[in-house]
C-alpha cells in the first residue's frame, strides 16, 4: 500500500474526521495540511475510524461504493470511485423523518442495494460472481454528507471521510437479481412533489454489479473481503440532490417500487 502518513498522522486525521462527523462541523480538506496524502492514506484513516467504532460496540452491516456514476464524478470533480463502510445505526426507516441538524451538507441519491448470500473476495471479482453471490436487491436512498467546507474535496480526503457516508434508507420490493435487467432500471427522484432527476441504472459503471465487483477488488487491496450477508450500496444512479429541513424525497424505481423519506 502506498502510504505516506505516519501512524500518529493517521490517528490525528481520524480525530479530525470523527469530530467533524460527531459535531456536524465543516472542516478543510485533509490534503490542505497533508498535500502528499494518497488514496491509500485515505483508506488508512477510514479503517482507523471503523476500528474505533467497532470497538465502541457499533455493528457493521456492509459497504458502499461511491462516485461510481459519470454524473457524480463530474458533479464532484473526482474521477475514480471509492468505497466506505456502513454501520447498522446509519439506517433509517422508510417514510420516516430524518434529522438534518446533525449533518453538514445532507444530499440524497438513488441507488440499487445488494444483499449477499455468499462471500466475495479477490482482485478478479466479476459481475457474474457478484450476481451469483447476491441473495436479492432492493431500492435505496443514500443520504450522504461530506464534512468538508463548501462540499469541496479530493479523493484521499473523501475516502478518509468514509466516502461521505451518513444515512441510508431502503424500501420498495426485494427482488431476485436474476429476475431483472439491472443495467436498464429507470429511476425518477421527486423532491417536494417535483421530478428533479431521471436516470437509468446503467449510469453506475454500466451495471450496478460491476460497481460491487470493483468494491470487492478495493477490499482485496485493503486485505479485506465481502462476507456473506453483507448489505452493499452500489453507488448513486443520479447526482446527489441537496436537502434541508422540510423537504420530502420520493424515488420511483422501475421494477423495484418506491422509497421515500422526509427531513426535519
Amino acid at each position: 500500500m502506498n502510504l505516506t502518513l505516519s501512524k500518529f498522522d493517521v490517528r490525528h486525521l481520524t480525530d479530525r474526521i470523527e469530530a467533524a462527523q460527531l459535531n456536524a462541523k465543516a472542516i478543510t480538506k485533509l490534503t490542505d495540511d497533508f498535500p502528499s496524502m494518497t488514496v491509500m492514506d485515505g483508506y488508512a484513516v477510514q479503517l482507523e475510524l471503523r476500528r474505533r467504532w467497532l470497538a465502541q460496540g457499533r455493528r457493521q452491516v456492509g459497504w458502499k461504493a461511491g462516485l461510481t456514476s459519470k454524473a457524480k464524478m463530474l458533479q464532484m470533480g473526482v474521477f475514480l470511485p471509492g468505497i466506505g463502510f456502513l454501520m447498522a445505526d446509519m439506517a433509517r426507516p422508510e417514510s420516516s423523518a430524518v434529522r438534518t441538524d446533525d449533518m453538514v451538507h445532507p444530499r440524497v441519491e438513488c441507488e440499487v442495494a445488494f444483499v449477499t448470500k455468499t462471500r466475495l473476495a479477490g482482485a478478479n471479482c466479476s459481475r457474474e460472481e457478484v450476481l451469483a453471490a447476491t441473495d436479492f436487491v432492493v431500492p435505496a436512498l443514500e443520504i450522504i454528507d461530506s464534512r468538508f467546507a463548501g462540499f469541496k474535496f479530493d479523493l484521499p480526503s473523501v475516502i478518509a471521510d468514509n466516502s461521505s457516508s451518513a444515512r441510508y434508507v431502503t424500501g420498495g420490493r426485494a427482488r431476485y437479481a436474476q429476475d431483472l435487467d439491472l443495467s436498464t432500471l429507470g429511476v425518477v427522484m421527486e423532491k417536494n412533489g417535483e421530478a428533479t432527476t431521471l436516470a437509468a441504472s446503467s449510469a453506475v459503471m454500466g451495471h450496478p454489479a460491476d460497481a460491487v465487483a470493483l468494491l470487492v477488488k478495493v477490499l482485496d487491496e485493503l486485505g479485506e473481503d465481502l462476507p456473506a450477508g453483507s448489505f452493499v450500496m452500489s453507488g448513486g444512479i443520479t447526482e446527489a440532490v441537496p436537502v434541508k429541513a422540510g423537504d420530502h424525497i420520493l424515488a420511483r424505481y422501475q421494477e423495484l417500487g418506491s422509497v421515500s423519506i422526509r427531513f426535519i
